[in-house]
């Protein structure tokens, strides 16, 4: 069968929205309801420690979240998309349930659960089945229960028969129905709860958005441009992010170190989609020495890499730590477009004479992303927030850009005949073509007599002149130099 064209796809809709509002008219003129688009929320909760990072991973069917035995590892809201027995789900990892409240880390933690319980659907409750319900638990079943959600009751490290039979009875107490018992660790127990999942997604519609039949991903949409906010602990990251998208979606405060695991928040600028990654703070490499702050800078370093621009934060009051050109080195051989970002600006008293002197810095520490963008802002006051997005679409442009080749290589004649390259043992070298292989970002190969005869020196020079002459500040060119007289070879 062959392949509508685009412009007969567009035919078609046009055609259904004609025959649809025929329908309606048909019907009295009632107008026709639209399905409510989105996925059944699925919340994992409990107190701390009970395993419930590992149930999210097993549900996902991937590591996610970080898991470790020391209480209290998740603290933020952990949101993935999964499919369970062909339905189409959100799960949603939450941090242990604490008995606090005030301004306490712990009773920061608890909002964050309780707002992932009021927006979710199903609710799997999860306790350790080898200390049995604990107090904690029955108070945290209490209030569940006034939530009025829909509950499954999971009973965790069930992988003994001593357990199964002593603390996981304990669960018919808490008055949220007969536990499920299963081992996240060992894998066991998951096709009950699949079942008794599956079975209560039937008391709810849920409508994902379907792409339409021969549509192809583009036109059915733009893809996210994926965002990595990094750097030390305690710059503000996730308060810049609460900031962006405008509500409290993150742990914040004062300490270092809050967040722990990298948070994916899908979000929406002027149209643009936009994925942002906050991530945990990355000290030096010598005074991280916990298996648990391991895990969360190999979590910083994977958001790196799968990330399109990375926004390197920086305190106003210490910017410029040896960390933070570490990080910016390893964003640049990622390949990553990057910005030098600048918060709690609302402190600083001189703005203009630090401004001035941290643009002198950017240059003469990082020549290797000459030209980046740096920006000064107060991520808690929200005061020039506004510009992050802008420079980030700017930046996203230069890391994709695709130079003509003709166009390169009448730069190549003028940048040679302006300076040539030195010789090499009494033998010239010649570059004779180049090209751009590839974005993101920007690969050129070029074409020289002699490969090895081109210094570094002169390689970088060209670099330079690209990223000048053809305006492509903040994002790392690669350049790979060849030996051949046809340059098609």
């Amino acid at each position: 069968m062959a392949r509508k064209t685009k412009k007969q796809r567009l035919s078609d809709r046009l055609q259904k929205d004609f025959d649809d509002l025929d329908a309606t008219i048909a019907d009295g003129g009632q107008e026709v309801e639209e399905a409510e688009i989105r996925l059944p929320k699925i919340a994992v909760i409990g107190r701390p420690n009970v395993g419930k990072s590992t149930i999210f991973n097993r549900l996902a069917g991937r590591q996610l979240a970080i898991v470790n035995d020391t209480p209290g590892v998740t603290r933020d809201r952990k949101e993935t998309h999964a499919r369970l027995r062909r339905q189409d789900v959100t799960l949603i990892d939450t941090a242990g349930f604490e008995d606090m409240h005030g301004e306490t880390l712990e009773a920061r933690m608890r909002a964050q659960t309780e707002m992932a319980i009021s927006e979710s659907d199903i609710c799997l409750f999860v306790y350790d089945a080898r200390l049995g319900v604990t107090a904690l638990d029955a108070t945290f079943a209490d209030y569940v229960r006034r939530m009025n959600r829909s509950v499954i009751l999971v009973a965790n490290k069930c992988e003994s028969p001593r357990a199964s039979a002593a603390g996981a009875g304990e669960g018919y107490g808490l008055g949220l129905g007969e536990p499920v018992e299963v081992s996240a660790e060992h894998n066991i127990g998951f096709d009950e709860l699949d079942d008794r999942l599956a079975k209560a997604l039937e008391n709810f519609e849920f409508y994902a958005p379907e792409t339409p039949e021969g549509e192809d991903e583009e036109e059915a949409g733009p893809s996210p441009i994926r965002i990595a906010v990094v750097g030390r602990p305690n710059a503000g990251k996730s308060t810049l992010i609460n900031t962006l998208i405008g509500k409290d979606r993150l742990v914040t405060g004062p300490e270092a170190g809050v967040t722990r695991d990298t948070i994916s928040i899908d979000w929406e600028w002027n149209g643009h989609p936009v994925k942002l990654h906050d991530t945990a703070g990355m000290r030096k490499k010598a005074k991280v020495q916990e298996t648990l702050e391991k895990m969360s800078v190999n979590e910083t370093l994977r958001a790196i890499k799968f990330a399109q621009v990375v926004i390197l934060l920086m305190d106003a009051n210490s910017p410029f730590d040896k960390q933070d050109l570490q990080i910016a080195d390893f964003c640049e051989r990622e390949g990553r477009g990057m910005i030098i970002a600048v918060t709690k600006w609302d402190l600083i008293e001189n703005k203009s004479a630090l401004a001035k002197s941290l643009r002198e810095q950017t240059t003469r520490l990082l020549p290797q992303i000459k030209g980046v963008p740096i920006l000064f802002f107060s991520g808690l006051t929200g005061r020039h927030v506004d510009r992050i997005l802008p420079a980030v679409i700017n930046v996203m442009e230069n890391w994709s850009v695709k130079v003509k080749t003709s166009d390169l290589n009448n730069w190549l004649i003028e940048r040679v005949a302006k300076h040539p390259p030195p010789t090499k043992n009494g033998r010239p070298v010649k570059p004779r073509y180049i090209a751009q292989t590839k974005a993101r970002p920007p690969t050129f190969i070029l074409k020289t007599s002699r490969e090895a005869a081109l210094p570094e020196s002169y390689k970088r020079y060209l670099i330079n002149g690209l990223r000048e002459d053809f305006d492509l500040p903040g994002v790392p060119i690669r350049m790979t130099v060849r030996a051949g007289n046809n340059p098609y070879t």
